[in-house]
């Protein structure tokens, strides 16, 4: 149980894909802009990393290592990703058309969004086992939900804020981003002096 604990508090806060790997930085500087829109994708997103990882683990230890087709890992792990974003699609423009609409076109670009492809990789790499990469996409969902929801926040408060003409925009987005990242750097000492 402390190591689940300790591989879901790593992917939310230390390993974070956002702000640690950047991983996912198209929907993270895209969809922050506003809170709803930004809970929204990271709830899709969450889904789509769990669903995928609980998927593509069984293909990948099942049917492609057996038979010597690791090396069609990431086609297969990419296809499956991509079925599993049309579900989704087709979930919330039936059950949730606001939400459908506010993230555009942004709900598609999760098929190619590499922090899914990269958390189903990354739990093969790092030797996960089937409840441990469930809970590994699971942190790394949540700790995406967690960069999303702080980054809106933020550029919410920058939009009120009095920045010069040179910073508008652009500039000034990936000047908080970066800010946010190195605060998150605190938590490794964090996670680590918890559970030793």
């Amino acid at each position: 149980m402390k190591e689940m604990l300790i591989i879901l508090l790593s992917a939310i806060l230390v390993d974070n894909f956002v702000l640690k790997k950047f991983l996912g930085i198209c929907p993270f500087l895209g969809v922050s802009k506003k809170l709803d829109s930004a809970f929204g994708m990271s709830v899709a997103v969450t889904f789509v990393m769990v669903l995928s990882t609980a998927v593509t683990y069984p293909i990948y230890m099942g049917l492609l290592v057996p038979n010597s087709l690791g090396f069609l890992q990431t086609i297969v792990f990419i296809l499956v990703i991509a079925a599993l974003v049309q579900l989704v699609e087709i979930i919330l423009k039936k059950y949730v058309p606001s939400l459908y609409k506010a993230l555009g076109i942004y709900l598609p670009l999760i098929t190619t969004n590499c922090a899914v492809l990269g958390v189903t990789i990354l739990n093969i790499d790092s030797k996960y086992t089937f409840a441990q990469s469930l809970v590994n996409s699971l942190g790394a969902g949540l700790g995406f939900m967690l960069a999303m929801v702080l980054f809106a926040g933020v550029r919410s408060r920058i939009e009120a804020a009095n920045i010069p003409e040179a910073f508008r925009g652009l500039p000034i987005t990936l000047a908080a981003a970066s800010v946010v990242s190195v605060a998150f750097g605190g938590f490794s000492g964090v996670i680590e002096g918890i559970f030793r």
